[in-house]
């Protein structure tokens, strides 16, 4: 996709891995207008074969994962741009991109009144204008020095220092996954990433998320009002939704991954 000389978004999500695509898939199918920025550099796209992700037996081609993962964040409503981030820099009242809007003008054509807190730049001469970030790009934080308030870990790694729910020092930005120093394994940092989209959520305050669809009369039957984000669908919906559920599941399996079997960078030639 191509993006105008200034978007504006609720969310942007720096990164293309399991963490940034399920965080991605939560704010998305929440209502929030999302942004996936993928540099195409997920380490699993290295992975021969991905053992213990939940729902394969026999384990799962990591580039299928990927590719599944982000056509769910597709459906759920995000948008993906690939690019790379270079920087992310905090908008001070109306201030424009490059943050030097002093007069207070707005000059640049960017809607003060959009509730923006960054500005986020790419190597395609992106500028995307939102309220949340979360950042997913594994060790890189390079984009992230001009933004005070965020800690860095040096671990002989750089991470991003994060509170128990992925939560950063500076309001409206978060990490997730291997970022915020999570175990190195696929199934935990796909749970970070919805974690911490639901913790964004809840300080957005969203109304209470209920990420599944209940039977026809689960609630209503009950007397109980759906919550929000829930609904109920009768058996012939249901039906309907499994089997588009398995047509797509056999197409998408039938064959085997046409990416070539990435290896570590310093091999490459």
């Amino acid at each position: 996709m191509t993006e105008g000389p200034t978007d504006s978004r609720d969310a942007v999500v720096v990164g293309g891995g399991v963490a940034g695509l399920s965080a991605a898939v939560f704010t998305a199918r929440q209502g929030l207008d999302t942004l996936v920025v993928d540099a195409g550099e997920s380490i699993l796209r290295r992975n021969a074969h991905l053992e213990n992700f939940p729902g394969f037996p026999l384990g799962v081609n990591a580039r299928q994962l990927l590719d599944l993962l982000g056509e769910q964040a597709e459906t759920a409503g995000a948008d993906r741009l690939d690019a790379r981030v270079t920087r992310v820099a905090a908008i001070e009242g109306s201030g424009d991109v490059d943050g030097d809007d002093s007069d207070g003008d707005n000059s640049n054509g960017d809607d003060p009144n959009d509730g923006a807190r960054f500005a986020v730049e790419t190597d395609g001469d992106d500028r995307v204008r939102t309220r949340y970030v979360v950042a997913a790009t594994k060790n890189e934080v390079g984009y992230l020095d001009g933004i005070d308030g965020v800690g860095i870990l040096d671990r002989g790694k750089a991470y991003v220092d994060v509170d128990e729910r992925g939560r950063t020092g500076v309001d409206g930005l978060y990490a997730a996954g291997r970022l915020a120093e999570k175990p190195h394994q696929a199934a935990v940092c796909a749970g970070h990433g919805a974690e911490v989209a639901v913790t964004l959520l809840e300080d957005d305050d969203a109304p209470f998320y209920h990420d599944w669809v209940a039977p026809e009369g689960y609630f209503t039957d009950r007397g109980r009002d759906l919550p929000p984000g829930c609904e109920e669908i009768d058996a012939e919906e249901r039906r309907e939704r499994e089997a588009a559920s398995l047509d797509a599941t056999r197409e998408r399996f039938a064959d085997p991954h046409p990416d070539p079997q990435e290896t570590h960078p310093s091999l490459e030639e």
